[in-house]
This record gives C-alpha cells, sequence and structure tokens, in this order.
C-alpha cells in the first residue's frame, strides 16, 4: 500500500532547510492514503482551495515534502498533524534547498512545501497530515462564454486537471449547478448547498477530469440532515402523501473520503482460516474502543492492535455471550450466548484529533473458505471501498467474479478491489495448486 513516488529526501529540520549542513542521507519518500477536495471560489479569482490529506510512510521520517504543481500560484493557509490536531510548521523551499535536503531528484522548474512531522514515522506505522492551502491556476479553473440552445449568452465554468490522487473530490462555488463531468462521480449536496462530485480512481494513470458548472438564477433554500455515519448532508424534505418505496432517508458518507483499508491473507485452504489486519481511523472524541463484531459462523483468534501514529500497542480482549453484557459493552444488536466481539481498548480521542488503527486477528470460517474438489473457494462479502487478498503461497488464480487488479507479492498472488459505490460486493475467488515438476534425478 506504499506507493513510492520517486523522490529521495531526508528528515532534517526545517530550520535547516536553508542550507548550512551538509547534505543529509537520502532515502526513498513514500506515501499511502491520498485524498483532495477542490473547493470552487469565485470564477473571477481563477482559484480553488485544496485541502489534501497524505499519510508519510517511510519508517523514521520527520518531513514530508509536497510538490507545488507547474502554473500553480500557492497560499498555504495550514498544515495539520491528524492524530494530534496541532498545527504543523512548514515552508516552501526551492528545488535546490529540497535537494540540499535529500531530494535528489527534486524537479528544478518546481518549489516544494517542506512539512515537518509531529514525531518521526515509527516502524510499520505512519504520520498523518493535512494540507490546507488556495492555488490560483488559470489554466485549471477559468470561465467561458457560451450560447445555449436558444442563442443566450451564458457563463460557464470549467474545472480541468488531471488528477494522479486516487481519491478526491471537487465542490462547485455556492449557487451552481453541474451541467457536466466526464468521470464516473458520485453526487451530493452539501450542507450549506454547494454541489459535490466525488470519486475513486479506479485506473492506473491520472484521470483527466473536466467538470463544468453554470450559475442558478436563484439558489434553492438550505435543507441539512445528518446521515447514519454522522455527516451533514443536504436534501429535499421527505413528505410523501403517499406510501414509498423509494430509499428517501438514504443518504451515504462520501465514499472516496472514507479510509477504511482491510488486507486479508489466506492461510492454507483446508485450515478454512486467513490472517487479516484492518486500518481504521476513529476521530469521534471521547471513543475509547473498537468493536469488531464477528460474523456468525466465524472465528476469531490471536488479535492485536496498535495505533499506527504512534507504534502503541493496545490491549485488546476477547468476549463471547454473558461476558459482553457484564461489561455494558453496547455492539448494536442483541446479544445471543454465541455472540462475540472483539473489543480493542486505547485512550479516548480527544476533541481535534483522532486515532489511526491498525486491528490484526486470524479468522476461521468453513462455510467461506476451504476446498471445492481440488481448487481453492472464498466466497465472501466485501463492505469496505478497498479489499486485498492474498492467495496462499503455492497458488495460482483460475476464478475472480468480481473485477479486480492482479499482482504478485513475495510470490503470492495478490488481488485488489476497488469499490467506489454505497453497496456491498459479492467477491468469489477460486484457484489451483501450482502443479510441482517431478524430480528428474535417475531419470533416463
Amino acid at each position: 500500500r506504499r506507493s513510492v513516488l520517486g523522490w529521495i529526501f531526508a528528515g532534517v529540520c526545517v530550520a535547516g532547510l536553508a542550507g548550512g549542513q551538509g547534505p543529509a542521507p537520502e532515502f526513498e519518500q513514500t506515501q499511502a492514503d491520498a485524498y483532495t477536495r477542490y473547493e470552487l471560489l469565485d470564477p473571477m479569482s481563477q482559484s480553488f482551495r485544496i485541502i489534501y490529506d497524505v499519510t508519510a510512510t517511510a519508517p523514521g521520517a520527520t518531513h514530508y515534502f509536497n510538490p507545488i504543481r507547474k502554473g500553480s500560484e500557492p497560499t498555504v493557509h495550514r498544515v495539520t498533524d491528524l492524530a494530534s490536531g496541532q498545527e504543523l510548521r512548514w515552508r516552501i523551499v526551492d528545488a535546490a534547498t529540497a535537494a540540499h535536503a535529500g531530494l535528489s531528484r527534486a524537479d528544478s522548474d518546481l518549489q516544494y512545501i517542506a512539512v515537518s512531522l509531529a514525531r518521526p514515522v515509527p516502524e510499520s506505522g505512519e504520520g498523518r497530515i493535512r494540507i490546507d492551502k488556495t492555488y490560483r491556476d488559470p489554466a485549471s479553473y477559468r470561465q467561458e462564454r457560451r450560447a445555449d440552445d436558444g442563442g443566450e449568452e451564458l457563463d460557464v465554468i470549467v474545472f480541468e486537471r488531471a488528477l494522479g490522487v486516487r481519491r478526491n473530490s471537487v465542490v462547485l462555488p455556492h449557487g451552481y449547478e453541474l451541467t457536466a463531468c466526464n468521470y464516473p462521480s458520485e453526487v451530493a449536496r452539501e450542507e450549506d448547498g454547494r454541489i459535490r462530485i466525488s470519486f475513486m480512481n479506479r485506473g492506473i494513470g491520472a484521470v483527466p477530469l473536466r467538470v463544468e458548472g453554470r450559475k442558478l438564477s436563484l439558489a434553492p433554500p438550505l435543507m441539512t440532515n445528518r446521515n447514519p455515519n454522522g455527516q451533514l448532508e443536504s436534501r429535499p424534505p421527505t413528505n410523501h402523501p403517499q406510501p414509498t418505496s423509494a430509499r428517501s432517508d438514504f443518504a451515504p458518507s462520501e465514499r472516496a473520503f472514507q479510509d477504511r483499508e482491510i488486507v486479508y491473507f489466506m492461510l492454507q485452504p483446508e485450515t478454512h482460516s486467513f490472517r487479516l489486519y484492518h486500518d481504521y481511523t476513529e476521530s469521534r472524541p471521547g471513543v475509547d474502543r473498537y468493536l469488531n463484531v464477528v460474523r456468525p459462523g466465524s472465528r476469531a483468534s490471536s488479535p492485536s492492535a496498535l495505533v499506527l501514529d504512534t507504534g502503541e500497542r493496545l490491549e485488546v480482549e476477547t468476549l463471547q455471550g454473558a461476558a459482553i453484557t457484564a461489561k455494558n459493552i453496547d455492539i448494536g444488536e442483541p446479544v445471543t450466548p454465541e455472540t462475540e466481539v472483539v473489543v480493542i481498548w486505547f485512550d479516548a480521542v480527544e476533541a481535534g484529533g483522532s486515532k489511526r488503527l491498525r486491528i490484526e486477528e486470524t479468522y476461521t470460517d468453513p462455510g467461506r473458505y476451504g476446498f471445492d474438489g481440488d481448487e481453492l473457494l472464498w466466497d465472501r462479502s466485501f463492505g469496505r471501498n478497498r479489499n486485498t487478498v492474498l492467495l496462499p503461497a503455492g497458488w495460482y488464480l483460475t476464478r475472480s467474479t468480481i473485477p479486480a487488479v492482479v499482482d504478485e507479492q513475495d510470490g503470492k498472488i495478490r488481488l485488489y478491489f476497488e469499490n467506489d459505490r454505497p453497496d456491498v460486493i459479492e467477491v468469489l475467488i477460486r484457484g489451483r495448486r501450482r502443479p510441482v515438476a517431478a524430480s528428474a534425478t535417475g531419470s533416463r
């Protein structure tokens, strides 16, 4: 999950970036979980606000370098450590200064936002930051004058930009309607009435995004509601004089913004077991636990958890039936003698901060994973937007009913499933054991 940017940098204090020290040791800058939100400002300004969430993943890194795109005039408002909510130090540096700090492949035509991380990235951990900035970029955001079908002249706004980040959203200015979007996207009306498109890039290159909008003659009245995930979304009132089967209360959270990720490591099929880890961000103030309710028919074992922000190992316990009730733990459903839940305890989340958790465990599920004749068979539903499955050692893939990106990791076949829709995908995987060539020793 760590994407190598191809840039080399060193962790040195920001104060030392301007010079006065020898070149710093080099290592590869890596990152994960990037999400970008573009908020289009007044069209006459040709400017847009960018809220960029990114995770530094190179162990030991103390800084993160964010390149400023050519042709953009940047104004940086704030850089935040997402774990603590505290503001971080930053500076805009030129390529020579970045190269002196270890960014040996720094583009001589670029500038960089050099961010001092709140703490060195822990081994097997990460450093999460948010960069809040505004770009003025006439090539990406402009207003055009066009004639409609009746010959009337209209002003149309155009946002046109190649987006290489995997998860993105674009928010139109207040009072504008969406008239065109060339990439399949989720559309939603935000709390303040602005229209948002968002998408997950499922391809292998940058999305050449083009979004167009037009000013409404009269902005619609603002109506807000809080969706089941606690986020505010706008939608019209659900006052139906007649019974309706339409999902009038269906208001899912933005799929592209969701940052849960799960990786499954299949063990040999005769065990009916797989190891997994699940990365999850908790941002609700006061929350001090994570509950993993084990699916019926499955059994969880060897659970562990850590805070990725700090590397801290957490207390974990598995409770069943009456033990759940005795600890007054609400799992959101009735507790039966067979109910099993894995509880991860941590210090309560402070206001303005968050915790990025990695939860690991082994699942045994004979009903969903095992043999079908001489084939491996996996049949499981995925509710997350990003899911990875690794086949056991010695097996090759023969079927995947849901489209996946396939590659190889340490000799194991890996499948990556990305679901940009607010629903569940039913994943069925088949595989066969790789044939082993008979030894030619002694043959004639």
